[in-house]
């Protein structure tokens, strides 16, 4: 089966045999071996621990999963003459920073052979890196469709009050017992969708990219991800627990994380949508701001972008005008600023700039001239991959989402300012990069407001 069929017929099965090279050019694969999503699934954890050598396994739960599921998977481990050593953090939340990990491989014990996490975003996270750092293959048992992280190689932890993102073990195996998911919190299913309508920005984010910077781009993933996320979208279902709308929700975001994979980056999954849950969250560690679950900030990120990007559709390019911006801009006043808005993480952004080079006078002439030859171009894409900012708006508040930055506690003066500094948290073209590129930055940020 070639490529193009397997895209056309993609599911989680399909996903792990795309390893052929694909039209773009690259060999697409992942360390993903195995997917099990269904009614029951727990029982077959035993099985699939000893099918990739596993004889004892190290567990890392919280209490809440392992409540959820923890206890069942370790009944089920012992019934098949299986040895199993349990850490089960006593905190809640836990925070994925240096104590969490610290408490993880201090309990660990080396006669393991086999990681096995019970969770999902942070337990996933610090398994994953647990796994990296001894080498041992990975389960993870999925308690709620919560984010796309399940099947990246990457974890998102807390370095010296800084979040960030950090090599890791991509899981060998995912579990998701439907009966399980069925039972998730509806905050962590609001979680999943904020994270799945997320993927419309970031596709998009990654085709205008390539048209003006040169980015790789692989049409194939983007359809994969569209497709992934179109199954998603069925509120009534999702809210009366239907096993099946559950499954698709558990299915988007698991192939979203093995996107990320086939592409290699995350931009598959992630744009400037995440960077507003990033900026929040830096802010809270520094100052003690409000935030709240990431995919939950990335859906508000996610109608925010909507608009901006509405705003940018009605934009005229103009030369002149950017280039007069541009020189008027000032690198130190700019530092100044990210450091007084979120603190110390600003000496990361700051150093990455130095290395990027993106506001560099002769870089953003070579993007200007690409931008206004293309400009019709580049509308056309805003225009057939964004949804109405309506019907995404509609959708969240089907499903008891926060619509609204205010409704999170965070004031318009916030928003516009974590809107600025959107183009300066990763090595990553997005809209806020594109508006300073023309010039138009500044009269964007009004968009931004809750008054909407």
């Amino acid at each position: 089966m070639d490529m193009l069929e397997l895209v056309k017929k993609f599911n989680i099965e399909t996903s792990l045999k795309l390893s052929n090279e694909c039209s773009c050019g690259k060999e697409h694969t992942s360390d993903v071996k195995e997917v099990l999503i269904e009614q029951g699934a727990l029982v077959k954890v035993p099985g699939i621990i000893k099918k990739y050598g596993g004889s004892k396994v190290f567990i890392i739960a919280d209490r809440n999963t392992y409540n959820a599921a923890g206890k069942d998977v370790c009944k089920f481990i012992q019934n098949e003459n299986l040895s199993y050593l349990l850490y089960i953090y006593d905190n809640d939340p836990i925070k994925p920073d240096e104590l969490a990990v610290g408490k993880a491989i201090i309990h660990y014990d080396s006669e393991c052979d086999f990681i096995l996490g019970v969770g999902s975003g942070t337990i996933n996270d610090i398994g994953k890196i647990v796994a990296h750092i001894t080498g041992l293959p990975y389960m993870i048992v999925a308690t709620a469709p919560s984010m796309d992280g399940y099947a990246s190689v990457t974890s998102s932890v807390i370095r010296d009050g800084i979040k960030i993102s950090v090599d890791s073990a991509c899981p060998t195996a995912i579990v998701a017992d439907l009966d399980t998911l069925c039972h998730a919190p509806l905050y962590l299913l609001q979680a999943g969708i904020g994270d799945m309508l997320a993927k419309y920005i970031s596709i998009c984010e990654w085709k205008l990219s390539h048209i003006i910077t040169g980015e790789y781009y692989c049409e194939n993933i983007a359809t994969i991800v569209r497709i992934a996320v179109k199954k998603c979208l069925n509120t009534k279902a999702l809210l009366n627990r239907d096993p099946e709308a559950m499954k698709s929700l558990t299915e988007g975001l698991i192939i979203s994380g093995i996107a990320m994979s086939f592409a290699g980056i995350s931009r598959p999954a992630s744009g400037m949508e995440h960077y507003f849950s990033h900026l929040w969250d830096m802010r809270a560690l520094e100052f003690n701001t409000p935030s709240t679950l990431h995919g939950i900030q990335c859906g508000v990120g996610t109608l925010l972008c909507l608009r901006i990007y509405k705003f940018i559709s009605g934009i005229t390019p103009d030369r002149q005008k950017a280039l007069n911006f541009v020189n008027s801009f000032s690198i130190q006043d700019w530092n100044q600023f990210l450091v007084s808005f979120i603190g110390k993480a600003a000496e990361g952004l700051i150093e990455l700039e130095k290395i990027e080079g993106k506001y560099d006078s002769e870089s953003h002439a070579k993007r200007l001239d690409i931008i206004i030859a293309r400009w019709d171009e580049i509308l056309n894409i805003i225009l057939e991959e964004l949804p109405s900012l309506e019907q995404v708006e509609k959708y969240m508040s089907e499903i008891g989402m926060p619509t609204r930055p205010k409704k999170m506690g965070y004031s318009d003066a916030e928003v516009e300012a974590t809107f600025l500094a959107t183009k300066d948290i990763r090595n990553k073209y997005v809209g806020s990069r594109l508006l300073w590129d023309l010039g138009f930055l500044d009269e964007a940020k009004a968009v931004c407001r809750s008054d909407w």
